[in-house]
């Protein structure tokens, strides 16, 4: 909602380069509030679909599966360069396709941000392949390079994770372009050797510092904030349960990678309950994953001590093994014939190619880059460097999942590799298939609870009962089912009982069917769980004025309207809901005949009033005050300027029509009459003013 159906950036009457200073929600990025997500080229794509097909969600959707597709080609392009022609590329590309783990980023429109940065990352990342093959012979790669550096910022721009391509490009030029072990990278140093290598890393390092610096200053040299319930081991006392849950979140993730069978549209609240003691059992699985990634990478850093490498085959112990090669099968390293332009030489007029024999990276040097594409890109989600507005997320898993499938892919080569027995060999095979049929059954049910609202929240219950309960409550609300809703409100405050947003939620559903006392003791408790809930001191004042407690509803908007937007996630609600408790003011002191005073209001409203507001009423309500005060020129100024915003505003066209009648204009008065009687023929009050 917040990010495309009331996002002002979207709009064509707002300026493209309104994109460029707010954040992914439409708020100025520099304000309290904001949410700090800068990701100006996913919500320009926004408004291209939106000015192509307004609000209809069917091009949305596709865009976002034509990018997934892109996306997947690229991926799978990119395996080619680890893996070579063959299977091993291939089942890369298909865990990548079928990943259950992607159907919140495809299936959820806002998930783009992450599919759009994952494109332009593989982008930058291809680019920067080419810069390895052409260094050193070729001035085109300076252009490789260039291009490197401007698709990770854009990557940058669609979501702020698309940065992390340059450590992955910095990892993939050492360890597997130069195939350096990690013993060789400061004795390389030191003898001045592979002085291009250091040279682009040194470039890849100064524009990815430069693109941070941008970034922080842009948004105002200030880390977001968020409430208890986005983040709550966050905002947690305790340095122990800060600790252990923050271990403990990336163990977590990559369960939902190797078996993603409970998923859910949202993780905040409590859906992972806080690790407050040594003692819980969570934290062994903790222990096993970081002992397992630790192992893993040692020994891949280490590499094998027992072999050497001859002429790009490896020699253990004085003789050759079996193959020649130091994989452990032929599929894996198989040479490639390349024909070497950038080498060739022209003598008397014949070009001559060189033909170089280049080999595939070792598994060591695979498992290095996928562990780095696992890791990197997730490391902004950690809350390591800052603190973050969720505790799980599964479309921030869209990029670290390419290193995961190709962690999977070169395990299930290892062990092809390692097997001796044909029948071992298609038990690997098999498995692996079966393992993608799964996840791509699995895909196609997550689809299902994607379909609409209901079946997406009723979905999360097991995991996030309060959120989903609550959200639920809202769709079925909108279905006219009352009960019901009432039902899932309460259901949901059951599993959280401070949450503001359905305490007004159930308010406002109680209000709705005249359950006035009720909807008023939900409103003061949504207050008393947070006190800047603009809208429910709207309501609680309408409620209040209408059982003629004037005096309690001047005062509830009045409080209403002192309440400052400063660090509100959404600005202009909470804007909207100050004009509207200003109109309602200005209302209620044109009851009681207070015209100038309710003037003052009214230009109050005007001056706060955000650019999505409705304003017709607010002027009509001026014209009126004008009007009871003898000030018919002004009166009929805000007359038409209701009109102009809103040309079917039924007590404009009456108000208006009056007071042609009163200064002489009986047939220009009788247009605005027939004009309103021909908006609602239903509406008696029209009739009464035209006769």
């Amino acid at each position: 909602s917040r990010a495309i159906k009331t996002n002002q950036d979207l709009l064509p009457e707002t300026p493209w380069t309104h994109i460029f200073y707010n954040d992914f929600w439409g708020t100025l990025l520099t304000h309290s509030g904001s949410h700090k997500s800068y990701r100006p080229l996913c919500t320009l794509s926004f408004r291209i679909n939106h000015a192509v097909g307004g609000m209809d969600p069917w091009g949305y959707h596709l865009v976002n599966v034509l990018l997934h597709a892109a996306v997947t080609g690229l991926f799978t392009n990119f395996s080619r360069i680890l893996f070579g022609d063959g299977y091993w590329t291939l089942i890369a590309g298909l865990l990548f396709a079928s990943h259950p783990i992607h159907t919140e980023a495809v299936a959820g429109i806002v998930g783009r941000a992450d599919i759009g940065a994952c494109l332009f990352f593989l982008l930058s990342l291809m680019c920067y392949v080419k810069h390895c093959s052409t260094r050193g012979s070729s001035l085109s790669t300076w252009g490789w390079i260039l291009g490197a550096g401007l698709c990770a910022g854009c990557s940058m721009l669609w979501k702020e994770q698309g940065v992390t391509v340059l450590a992955i490009s910095a990892v993939y030029d050492i360890f597997v372009f130069h195939r350096l072990k990690m013993r060789q990278i400061i004795p390389a140093l030191y003898k001045r050797k592979n002085l291009t290598l250091f040279f682009s890393i040194g470039l890849l390092t100064t524009w990815g510092t430069a693109l941070l610096g941008a970034r922080l200053y842009w948004m105002g040299n200030k880390p977001p904030s968020f409430s208890n319930s986005d983040n709550p081991a966050a905002d947690s006392d305790s340095f122990l349960t800060r600790t252990l849950t923050f271990f403990y979140l990336p163990t977590k993730n990559l369960w939902l990678l190797l078996c993603p069978d409970t998923l859910s549209f949202d993780w905040s609240m409590d859906a992972v309950p806080l690790l407050k003691a040594v003692s819980d059992w969570r934290n062994l699985h903790t222990v096993a994953f970081y002992a397992g990634l630790l192992l893993l990478a040692y020994f891949s850093l280490k590499g094998s001590s027992n072999e050497r490498e001859c002429n790009g085959k490896a020699v253990m112990n004085g003789k050759q093994n079996a193959n020649g090669h130091s994989c452990h099968s032929e599929m894996e390293y198989k040479t490639l014939e390349v024909k070497s332009n950038f080498a060739s030489k022209e003598e008397n007029g014949v070009k001559k190619h060189e033909t170089q024999k280049m080999q595939l990276p070792s598994t060591e040097n695979i498992v290095i880059l996928s562990l780095s594409l696992l890791i990197v890109p997730f490391v902004p989600a950690t809350n390591l460097f800052f603190y973050v507005g969720f505790v799980i997320a599964e479309r921030v898993l869209y990029v670290p999942s390419m290193g995961f499938c190709l962690l999977v892919t070169v395990g299930v080569r290892a062990l092809y590799v390692k097997a001796q027995k044909r029948f071992l060999k298609n038990l690997v095979f098999s498995s692996t298939a079966a393992l993608i049929v799964f996840y791509g059954l699995k895909t196609v049910v997550r689809n299902g609870d994607w379909q609409n609202e209901e079946m997406l929240y009723r979905s999360g219950i097991k995991v996030n009962p309060a959120k989903a309960w609550g959200n639920l409550g809202n769709v079925l609300k909108s279905q006219s089912k009352i009960s019901e809703a009432e039902s899932a409100y309460r259901n949901a405050l059951y599993y959280r009982s401070n949450m503001a947003d359905m305490l007004y939620n159930l308010g406002l559903l109680l209000q709705e069917n005249s359950r006035f006392s009720e909807a008023l003791h939900y409103y003061k408790l949504a207050i008393g769980s947070r006190p800047t809930l603009a809208s429910a001191y709207l309501n609680t004042g309408i409620i209040l004025m209408n059982q003629g407690k004037t005096e309690e509803a001047r005062r509830t908007f009045l409080k209403c309207s002192e309440i400052p937007d400063e660090n509100l996630k959404d600005p202009h609600a909470h804007k909207s809901s100050v004009t509207s408790c200003l109109y309602n003011l200005g209302k209620l002191f044109h009851e009681q005949g207070h015209y100038e005073d309710a003037l003052m209001v009214y230009k109050e409203a005007i001056q706060k009033m955000p650019r999505q507001f409705a304003p017709q009423s607010l002027y009509n309500m001026m014209g009126e005050a004008y009007m009871r005060m003898s000030r018919l020129p002004e009166a009929e100024r805000w007359y038409v300027e209701s009109l102009r915003s809103k040309s079917d505003h039924i007590p404009a066209h009456l108000t208006y029509g009056k007071l042609l009648a009163l200064t002489g204009r009986k047939s220009e008065a009788e247009k605005y009459f027939v004009k309103a009687i021909q908006l609602d023929p239903t509406k008696g009050n029209c009739y009464m003013h035209y006769g």
